[in-house]
């Protein structure tokens, strides 16, 4: 594997970095604050090409590769990790399913609008009583006259109200278990589709997390997604991608956090030195720079290997795990560093840590991902 990136995943990461210092980090703690949804980020993140990531060019994406993504998504998270989990989800979880699995009519009806950020995408998977055992899901699909009834509730979906897309995983024969479900598209608008109640947050406080209500939800076969019955084999091909994007991510809180820590150990004088000229700081910075690179390691060398077709599920599980791990130690390191500057709201570290927590839970917990990293080793012992 090269490490070295090329003249344009370079010219898009400079790109990502002088947008996120101009326009994202002088505003992420008040949208955090506000506990507000940037609406007004959306077509900004389009023009970059941020919200087509993952959508080939052909249907108005910018089609990158992973390695791109992750670079990509740890430049935004750098600045604000609420802003690049809605991008990332967005793109890894609700445009990667129409692209990887949707039919060349539904590529043509939905990637464009989603890609250029005049649409956003949820996708609706958990639900309150099936978090990691996702394949218990309750929600239901029933052959009506020309399509499916879908009834049922889903918990914790980002993009929940401001959606105009949603991928909708429903169960549509219970007696086969995971074997028996299907995703649906279902566009803002349809009758019998809400959103729930808005979910407060300990951390990535500005993503939009609701609940999304399907009462007798109507929509015709063409918006069945995938074979009947395939949904969930579709859903564990794109967890694995996704773990590869929310690695990036994670990695660029790591990173921001240790950036703060170090610009803080420079400028506070205790006992007459700059703290950073103490061996005990020094240790602590020193360990989170060798794990923050680390993290990235590993996270490209998952995104390299399924970029040029190898098998990358364990290697993007251990990703995931591993900069999960370290953004939640590089951000209470950084708190550490600060003092009790670091317990408040004044300085950001408080909200690196709060935003890092998401890491070890979301798209597949930390004892999720060691159960597959186990399960690949015994497989090929």
């Amino acid at each position: 594997m090269d490490l070295r990136l090329d003249d344009q995943q370079k010219a898009l990461r400079d790109a990502v970095r002088d947008f996120t210092a101009r326009e994202v980090i002088p505003n992420a703690a008040a949208w955090d604050e506000a506990e507000r949804f940037p609406a007004e980020m959306m077509p900004r993140l389009g023009e970059l090409g941020l919200m087509g990531m993952v959508a080939p060019e052909e249907y108005g994406g910018t089609g990158l590769d992973y390695v791109t993504i992750a670079v990509l998504l740890e430049e935004l998270a750098r600045g604000d990790a609420s802003l690049a989990l809605t991008v990332e989800s967005h793109n890894s979880l609700c445009v990667a399913h129409l692209r990887f699995f949707g039919d060349e009519s539904q590529k043509r009806r939905w990637l464009p609008g989603l890609a250029s950020g005049k649409a956003l995408g949820a996708w609706c998977l958990t639900e309150a009583g099936s978090g990691s055992d996702a394949a218990d899901l309750r929600t239901r699909a029933e052959r009506v006259d020309g399509g499916w009834r879908l009834n049922g509730a889903k918990m914790f979906i980002t993009q929940g109200s401001v959606a105009s897309v949603y991928v909708v995983m429903a169960s549509t024969d219970r007696s086969k278990g995971s074997r028996g479900i299907t995703a649906f598209v279902v566009p803002r608008g349809t009758p019998g589709l809400s959103a729930g109640r808005h979910i407060k947050k300990m951390g990535m406080r500005s993503t939009d997390t609701t609940e999304v209500v399907l009462e007798d939800v109507i929509v015709p076969d063409e918006n069945r997604l995938g074979e009947v019955d395939h949904g969930f084999a579709d859903t564990l091909r794109i967890l694995d991608r996704g773990r590869i994007a929310i690695s990036g991510l994670a990695v660029g809180i790591a990173r921001a956090a240790l950036e703060e820590a170090v610009k803080y150990a420079g400028q506070r004088v205790a006992f007459g030195h700059p703290i950073g000229d103490f061996q005990a700081i020094q240790w602590m910075l020193a360990d989170a720079a060798t794990e923050i690179d680390a993290a990235r390691l590993l996270t490209w060398r998952a995104a390299w290997l399924h970029d040029t077709g190898q098998p990358f599920q364990a290697e993007a599980s251990m990703a995931k795990l591993y900069s999960g791990q370290v953004a939640v130690k590089a951000a209470d390191m950084a708190i550490q560093v600060l003092g009790g500057y670091g317990y408040t709201r004044d300085f950001p570290v408080e909200r690196y840590l709060r935003d890092a927590r998401l890491c070890e839970i979301g798209e597949g917990t930390n004892e999720v991902q060691r159960m597959l990293i186990a399960r690949h080793l015994l497989a090929t012992r």
